[in-house]
C-alpha cells in the first residue's frame, strides 16, 4: 500500500463510525443541506492544455492517466462509502473533468461553463468568479451537489490550492458567502 493511500485509509478510518458511515465532519456536511463538493479532476498528467487546443476534441487536450480515472473510480466508492450513493453532478467542460465526473458514477453529469479553466487565460479569472458565485448562489443545495473543476476554480473559491482528486467541502451561508468546511484527500 503506498504512503498516500495508507494515510488516506487511517483518516477515512477516522471520521468513519463501525458501520462505515461518517460520524462528523465533511462527509455529513455533504449529507446536510447547504453543502456541495469542489473536486479538483483526477490525475491527468501535466500542466497547461497544448496550443490550439479544443474543447470539443478531447485528443487537443491533457486527459486523464490510467491512474487518474482509477482515482477517479476510487473518488466515488468514497462518496458511497460515505453514504452518498446520488448527487447531482457539474463539470467544467474539459474532458478531464467530465470522464472523472462520469467516472465517480453519482449521477448524470451536467457541463457548467462556470467551472471551465481559467489558468490560460488569468484575464477572466475575477469576471468568471464573479458568475460564478451568484449561479452557486441559485442551486438547489438541498441533497448532495458535486461540482468537478480546477484547481484555479477551487483556489478563487476557497483559497486552497488542491491536489489532484481532492475534494474541498463549502457551505453556501445565508448571507451568500462560501465558506470551506473540510477537505479530503484522495488516493
Amino acid at each position: 500500500m503506498t504512503t498516500r493511500r495508507a494515510i488516506v485509509t487511517s483518516l477515512a478510518g477516522l471520521l468513519l463510525a463501525g458501520d462505515g458511515r461518517a460520524q462528523a465532519g465533511p462527509w455529513a456536511g455533504l449529507r446536510a443541506p447547504g453543502h456541495f463538493a469542489l473536486i479538483r479532476h483526477a490525475l491527468a498528467p501535466g500542466t497547461y492544455d497544448p496550443p490550439g487546443y479544443r474543447l470539443d476534441d478531447c485528443s487537443t487536450q491533457r486527459n486523464l492517466s490510467d491512474e487518474g480515472r482509477a482515482q477517479a473510480v476510487r473518488i466515488g466508492d468514497l462518496f458511497r462509502a460515505n453514504g452518498i450513493a446520488t448527487a447531482r453532478v457539474y463539470s467544467s467542460q474539459w474532458c478531464r473533468c467530465l470522464e472523472t465526473a462520469s467516472l465517480l458514477k453519482l449521477g448524470n453529469v451536467s457541463p457548467q461553463p462556470l467551472l471551465n479553466s481559467f489558468a490560460q487565460d488569468r484575464e477572466r479569472a475575477v469576471q468568471q468568479t464573479a458568475a460564478v458565485r451568484p449561479w452557486i448562489a441559485q442551486l438547489d443545495l438541498t441533497g448532495p451537489t458535486v461540482m468537478v473543476t480546477h484547481q484555479v476554480v477551487i483556489t478563487a473559491l476557497s483559497e486552497i490550492f488542491p491536489g489532484s482528486g481532492e475534494i474541498v467541502v463549502m457551505r453556501r451561508e445565508a448571507d451568500g458567502r462560501l465558506t470551506v468546511t473540510g477537505r479530503l484527500p484522495t488516493a
